[in-house]
């Protein structure tokens, strides 16, 4: 499940707990991420996924639902 795939990854790149995850969880705001853990946080999800995500994309991405979206309209599935 991409979900699954995606707190394991915010975990490892973010050094977070799994239960400060949410799909509502905001990057900035609940884990203090900025812009260049948000990058690096793309290109991991572009190595797992096997998708190039769009520099316009990553502008619009604030909560980790948000990033699932993206996913899915990139053809990624559950």
């Amino acid at each position: 499940m991409i979900f699954d795939k995606l707190v394991n990854i915010i975990v490892d790149q973010l050094g977070v707990s799994s239960s400060e995850v949410t799909l509502e969880t905001s990057f900035k705001d609940d884990l203090g991420a900025d812009s260049l853990d948000l990058y690096e946080l793309a290109m991991a999800l572009e190595e797992e996924f096997s998708v190039e995500l769009p520099s316009d994309k990553l502008n619009d991405i604030e909560t980790v639902e948000d990033i699932i979206k993206a996913l899915k309209e990139l053809g990624v599935e559950e």
